[in-house]
């Protein structure tokens, strides 16, 4: 099952047959004291820097989350969706938790965007599907709902269920377009949760065969070197079903991990990727 994604120029198919999709996390206020402070001032300088370093590390879709407090998230979405337009080709993943700016991103956006995100809760899909429907964008979509996140990897299924139904019989949104998350819980926090991701990872993908994403270093957090247990993590990830995660383009042992995984996993024919990567390497650092 292949979701595509474009921009004014630019296709990118994420599918099990296909590379792994690495979309930029950074252009997120979320955690950058000074990047706040920027949005609320108005200055989107830093996104120029931010599109810049992970286009170079490997992004093939970037996030944009325009979420500063005290900000007009409206307004920056608009202006930060054109900025990235305007120096990139690469697809978008317009990302919100409020209605409006992602109605307001996804008006701006010159292609087809993927959507972050939409939970089972009834208000959230009827509020956010219909935008979907009308810009005829792909949604991330997070099996939990206003009663729990859910820790049964059994449960998070039957809700990625009732998501898939609800979005492909009442607003049209064809299957491809759903990419589900499957929940990425912070290994710190409890040393099963990173199982029950892979089970459930591994469930949604032979029951009902979507594409799926997740926030990679949320598995990370609160952890020392936090890169080895990513990278880990993704590979596992990758060989259970995961074709897509947001993540930081800009660490090369996470983007490496995955280069390495798409070869052994046979998404890299005769390797041609992987080996054009290690001579740009030995170019750049023979220069």
């Amino acid at each position: 099952m292949h979701t595509v994604l474009r921009s004014s120029s630019r296709d990118v198919v994420i599918g099990d047959d296909q590379p792994f999709c690495i979309i930029g996390e950074r252009i997120n206020p979320t955690g950058r004291k000074i990047f706040q402070e920027q949005l609320r001032a108005g200055d989107l300088s830093r996104i120029e820097i931010d599109v810049a370093q992970q286009v170079a590390g490997g992004a093939m879709v970037l996030d944009i989350n325009m979420g500063a407090p005290l900000a007009d998230e409206v307004d920056l979405m608009i202006r930060a969706v054109k900025l990235v337009q305007s120096v990139t080709d690469l697809p978008l993943c317009i990302d919100s938790s409020v209605i409006e700016a992602l109605d307001a991103g996804l008006a701006t956006y010159e292609g087809k965007a993927l959507v972050n995100s939409v939970t089972a809760e009834d208000e959230r899909l009827e509020a956010i599907l219909p935008l979907v429907s009308r810009y005829g964008a792909a949604i991330i979509a997070l099996p939990n709902d206003e009663f729990e996140i859910p820790e049964q990897p059994e449960r998070r299924l039957e809700l990625a269920r009732k998501i898939v139904d609800v979005a492909t019989n009442q607003y049209s949104i064809p299957i491809e377009d759903i990419v589900l998350d499957p929940l990425a819980m912070p290994i710190g926090a409890d040393t099963s949760l990173v199982v029950r991701t892979l089970e459930t990872i591994s469930l949604i993908h032979d029951e009902l065969g979507v594409n799926m994403t997740l926030g990679a270093s949320n598995v990370s957090f609160g952890m020392p070197d936090r890169a080895t247990i990513g990278a880990t993590f993704l590979s596992m990830a990758m060989k259970a079903g995961l074709t897509s995660a947001i993540m930081d383009a800009r660490s090369p042992q996470l983007v490496r991990a995955i280069k390495a995984s798409d070869l052994l996993l046979d998404r890299d024919p005769w390797g041609a990727s992987w080996i054009a990567a290690h001579r740009a390497q030995q170019a750049s650092e023979g220069s």
